[in-house]
């Protein structure tokens, strides 16, 4: 599980975090579903990440926080790709 998961999980099943937190952390993880449920070549938009949290995380979020969330996902996956084996051979 990743680290954004161990995340979501806990802001879902404890008191762990601040009630501020645990939305910006919900909302983060309902972008990535939006991300992953998106089809190729078609990037997910605000307008998906919204019935994302609320269906899944019950979370009721605005546009701009679902934009933020959006952002700070695609922010934490613009790290280079790994090169595989035979690129590096």
């Amino acid at each position: 599980m990743s680290g954004i998961w161990r995340q979501v999980l806990a802001a879902c099943t404890t008191d762990q975090h601040a009630e501020r937190d645990r939305g910006r952390l919900l909302a983060l993880g309902a972008a990535e579903l939006a991300h992953a449920r998106s089809s190729p070549g078609q990037p997910a938009t605000a307008e998906d990440v919204q019935p994302i949290a609320l269906q899944e995380f019950g979370l009721l979020i605005g546009i701009t926080q679902a934009r933020t969330a959006l952002r700070e996902r695609r922010a934490h996956h613009r790290w280079p790709r790994p090169r595989s084996r035979v690129e590096t051979a």
